[in-house]
């Protein structure tokens, strides 16, 4: 092998070394803090203290966490009648999307919002206890939520989120790793990704979207 090249192949895989120790000390050099729910309207919400939508740019591309929004490509229920955008009409880069009323029946909504989605779901409530509806439901769940990470949920307002966040917790995962990081309407940070248009249509093909298909999973009698 020529000289020049074994030059070149040596600077290649010094490069190398020096991104992965780069990336590797990005990933560790901020901190994550404990979950704390902020005070007043957007505690009762579950909404997270120090991780928010003010924030989270400070905590993306983690390989130690996942990042999910809970929302719904078009959410039947009128949030426009409280300022928000029934469609997801953006989203932060990095978050993936699964939608919270395909998981579980969603209530306590403001009335001028209505009824969101209505159809079938992985979990139902009953006496207060989540009851799996499909025998592959907790499986699902743990695939995209995998326990062993950090977990950050967005959506609109940051209800659906704290409800997300209220789900795996009472299905045994770890509270302390999960982050209610508020609502994407609020969000003001440098890693938006705009999904509505200016001929005011959706570019969803933007969207990592993933869809729960029931009919191939099997129902529990």
């Amino acid at each position: 092998m020529k000289r020049r090249n074994v030059i070149k192949l040596v600077a290649l895989i010094i490069s190398v070394i020096i991104v992965g120790f780069i990336g590797v000390n990005i990933n560790r050099r901020t901190n994550v803090p404990l979950p704390q729910v902020s005070e007043g309207e957007r505690g009762t919400l579950g909404i997270d203290k120090n991780v928010n939508e003010s924030t989270i740019d400070n905590y993306l591309g983690r390989n130690d966490s996942v990042y999910i929004d809970v929302r719904m490509l078009k959410d039947p229920g009128n949030y426009e009648a409280i300022g928000g955008d029934s469609y997801l009409s953006g989203f932060v880069k990095g978050f993936s999307v699964l939608s919270l009323p395909y998981l579980i029946p969603v209530s306590g909504l403001p009335e001028v919002v209505g009824n969101t989605y209505q159809g079938k779901t992985l979990f139902s409530i009953k006496d207060g206890k989540y009851v799996a509806n499909y025998k592959e439901s907790l499986e699902i769940l743990e695939y995209f939520f995998p326990k062993d990470k950090k977990i950050f949920l967005m959506c609109g307002g940051g209800g659906y989120a704290g409800m997300a966040k209220n789900l795996l917790v009472s299905l045994g995962w770890d509270k302390n790793k999960i982050y209610n990081v508020g609502g994407y309407w609020y969000y003001e940070g440098e890693n938006n990704v705009e999904v509505k248009n200016s001929n005011g249509g959706y570019d969803f093909w933007k969207v990592n979207y993933h869809e729960i298909d029931f009919d191939n999973l099997t129902e529990v009698k």
